[in-house]
């Protein structure tokens, strides 16, 4: 998905920290909405990348392909309404910043070239953007494999009933080790990727539209 070239590698840089920033955000941001204070009395309601990034995970993202930042924590227990669901919502949030973010980022990506045409810095630019929009894409559908500890597994546990309780548990106890199998096999990384590619596909095709009376 993403090379290792240090032109690259530099590009993933920015593209890591907003990925990140926001992904966590919109976490917190949903749940302090919901009532929870946790997540502003930690300081995680801000865009500030420095608040979400771990170290390690950043460096892991960058040389790896795979990283993580600090998870906001919440406490359910201040939700307001349905529990479950409050659960479900502050889940699905970060995803969704992901994938809002990159299509926000690719109307940009497209604006900028448009204006930049002849720019000696439009392939940096350009690479840039790039590494954003696919960064926040692949962020986006990864958390929303339903697996512990990521955000989907979260959202499978709000969507079914009681009785598979057990069946969760055991799933949670063994997560990570599937997480790390299919990390390291790539087992579903060509089909994320497609997907990605999708979704990019569709992306630009609702830019085009948009902007087609005003660039054209």
């Amino acid at each position: 998905m993403f090379g290792f070239d240090l032109p690259t590698i530099i590009a993933n840089i920015p593209a890591l920290m907003i990925g990140f920033a926001f992904h966590e955000f919109a976490h917190a941001w949903v749940a302090d909405r919901l009532g929870d204070p946790t997540p502003r009395s930690q300081g995680r309601l801000t865009l500030n990348p420095i608040s979400h990034l771990d170290l390690f995970g950043t460096l892991m993202a960058l040389l790896y392909r795979f990283g993580w930042a600090k998870p906001v924590m919440t406490n359910p227990r201040y939700y307001r309404g349905n529990k479950k669901r409050g659960q479900m919502l502050v889940a699905l949030a970060g995803p969704i910043m992901n994938l809002l973010t990159a299509f926000v980022v690719m109307f940009l990506w497209i604006l900028t070239m448009h204006w930049m045409q002849a720019s000696a810095w439009s392939d940096i630019i350009s690479l840039v953007f790039q590494s954003t929009v696919f960064m926040n894409l692949g962020l986006g559908l990864f958390n929303l494999l339903p697996i512990p500890p990521l955000d989907g597994f979260a959202v499978l546990v709000g969507v079914l009933p009681r009785r598979f309780a057990p069946q969760l548990r055991v799933l949670e106890q063994y997560g990570m080790i599937i997480l790390v199998i299919l990390l390291f096999t790539n087992i579903v990384g060509n089909e994320l990727y497609l997907v990605m590619q999708g979704i990019a596909s569709v992306y630009l095709t609702i830019i085009n539209l948009i902007l087609a009376p005003f660039l054209g």
